[in-house]
């Protein structure tokens, strides 16, 4: 499985060394605008059409011993964009999927009913609430047997998308975590410095031992990032070089962190862990992950995917105007108080 995986990633190399993560500016090769589409996207035909009683859907997946997937999106979405033209834009990854899914597609911001696995009725736009759905494309994964193997937030490139349709499918989601299964064929496609970014607004782990000592008592935005990594770089390079996110990254505290050293840390809990051992608890699996967390040490919102300037200013303005408080929904927040 393992010869499987490394050639589906030496296979993908032709394109990611082209392939960049999303930023503000136009005009970068292999770059794309993340502000709302101003055409409404059309979803494949060879999607499930479904009357959304995903009951039925499922049953009828597993009965063919078929995986599921349900695709969240909404219809001015740049990043359902790019998951749509470069990730299920590739013949070999529409093919992969076509062969072991069903695909059935809930927009958020859509009315028409919906019954659940359970029975119970909902609004698309409600049932997406429920699920946390709070970026678009948001995937939920589940296996051939009906049981949920994986959640997929927001936008990932197609070498790691591939990938984790492979670790569903080939059921390696029954042995080890995805962030493992990851890992075992990452040197194949690693790039960029040996060091961590550096950034001015960042504090070290060690920060963490006093944030909840701190009197003003401020958010706290916890960066995960790691060395040789590409789409770390582009995040710094991108969104975080940007005037307006650096005047908004004043207002919380910044802690970054290696997702794979062995630095002691004190999470917001107050539990003594390590950098490592902490993502591992979390089930991080990209890099850059951005995870907020409220005065309290709870977890607010978490950025586990391609990000740009769009996206990661609205993020920043949810949980600095303290948002989050009445719309425990980013989508709901977002589409209620539509403010970037």
């Amino acid at each position: 499985m393992f010869i499987k995986l490394l050639h589906s990633y030496l296979l993908a190399a032709m394109f990611i060394c082209a392939w960049q993560a999303p930023t503000h500016a136009a005009g970068q090769k292999g770059t794309f605008e993340d502000e709302p589409l101003v055409d409404p996207l059309v979803l494949p035909d060879w999607f499930k059409v479904s009357f959304l009683d995903l009951r039925e859907d499922l049953h009828d997946a597993v009965a063919n011993k078929r995986g599921l997937i349900l695709y969240f999106g909404r219809h001015d979405c740049p990043y359902c964009k790019a998951q749509l033209e470069q990730n299920w834009g590739q013949r070999d990854i529409v093919d992969y999927t076509r062969a072991h899914y069903d695909v059935v597609a809930i927009d958020v911001l859509g009315n028409r009913q919906l019954i659940d696995f359970n029975g119970k009725e909902y609004t698309e736009k409600a049932f997406a609430i429920e699920h946390k759905a709070h970026f678009t494309p948001s995937l939920f994964i589940y296996d051939h047997t009906g049981k949920l193997a994986l959640k997929i937030t927001g936008f990932r490139p197609p070498y790691q998308f591939r990938a984790a349709l492979e670790y569903v499918a080939d059921q390696h989601h029954n042995k080890e975590t995805f962030r493992s299964y990851l890992a075992r064929a990452e040197p194949a496609f690693s790039y960029g410095q040996d060091a961590l970014n550096e950034y001015p607004g960042f504090f070290p782990a060690r920060f963490l031992s006093t944030h909840k000592k701190k009197s003003h008592r401020r958010p706290l935005m916890v960066v995960f990032e790691r060395s040789r990594c590409h789409a770390c770089d582009v995040l710094h390079a991108g969104p975080l070089s940007d005037p307006k996110i650096r005047k908004m990254l004043h207002e919380l505290d910044a802690v970054q962190l290696d997702m794979w050293s062995d630095t002691p840390v004190l999470t917001p809990t107050g539990r003594q862990t390590t950098s490592k051992s902490w993502a591992d608890d979390l089930g991080l699996s990209y890099a850059p992950t951005l995870i907020f967390y409220d005065i309290n040490g709870n977890e607010i919102i978490r950025v586990d995917s391609v990000v740009g300037f769009y996206r990661l200013h609205g993020v920043l303005h949810y949980v600095i105007s303290g948002g989050y408080l009445r719309y425990p929904s980013y989508q709901q927040w977002r589409s209620e108080i539509g403010k970037k």
